[in-house]
């Protein structure tokens, strides 16, 4: 099983900004289709964005659509979720993974408040 290492999270107000990362240590990910996903207390892991391998294509669910950005440097086998204009709602706990999802790293912790 691959495991992923986030990082980048924090406590941040509303409003603020946040650069999350991802790599899979010993394993490489250039060719693979990645998300980042996100589960907040009391609620399901949901998608937030998909980038494919080349980073051609991308997705966004709809709550993040012009704030969130995602990205990769294959040459570094990380992914990025670049996130701006940080609400109370965006607080959870975000993974990446490949997708579809095949295993899970321990995430990091996005807190937005005041």
């Amino acid at each position: 099983q691959v495991t992923f290492v986030e990082s980048g999270g924090g406590l941040v107000q509303p409003g603020g900004s946040l650069r999350l990362s991802c790599t899979a240590p010993g394993r490489s990910i250039s060719n693979e289709a990645m998300g980042w996903f996100r589960e907040a207390p009391g609620k399901d892991r949901e998608l937030v964005a998909r980038i494919e391998s080349l980073g051609l294509v991308n997705w966004y669910r709809d709550s993040v659509k012009g704030r969130f950005t995602v990205s990769r440097d294959n040459a570094k086998n990380t992914i990025f979720l670049q996130m701006y204009n940080l609400n109370p709602e965006d607080t959870a706990v975000y993974y990446c993974s490949s997708y579809p999802p095949k295993s899970w790293g321990q995430g990091t912790q996005v807190t937005v408040s005041s």
